[in-house]
């Protein structure tokens, strides 16, 4: 099993970078392909980041990609969200998610889930 543990959230300004960080435990963490997720009220979750498990190779739907930047320390279980050029529509809470497939974009192909941050972002 993993354990995640999300943190980094907060209220910020349209523009501002913000950087979220996913603790988990275990010692197996390297196994698994990493993601994280954002889901607006009313909304459904949504991929927003995502990692391989050996390599670390990334992948990002249009929506984030050049704005966002998810790294991994295996070294550390640890994996991070790097937000820059936020705007108000990136207003969420953000979850971390482990899977243990090969590059895995939807919520049902992860099987570990934080319980989320929230992060607001103001006009």
């Amino acid at each position: 099993q993993v354990q995640l543990v999300e943190s980094g959230g907060g209220l910020v300004q349209a523009g501002d970078s913000l950087r979220l960080s996913c603790a988990a435990s275990g010692r197996t963490f390297s196994r698994y392909a990493m993601g994280w997720f954002r889901q607006a009220p009313g909304k459904e979750r949504v991929f927003v980041a995502g990692i391989s498990r050996s390599r670390g190779n990334t992948y990002y739907p249009d929506s984030v990609k050049g704005r966002f930047t998810i790294s991994r320390d295996n070294a550390k279980n640890t994996v991070s969200l790097q937000m820059n050029s936020l705007k108000p529509e990136d207003t969420a809470v953000y979850y971390c998610a482990a899977s243990s497939r090969d590059y895995p974009s939807h919520s049902y192909e992860y099987d570990y889930w934080g319980q989320g941050t929230q992060v607001t972002v103001s006009s």
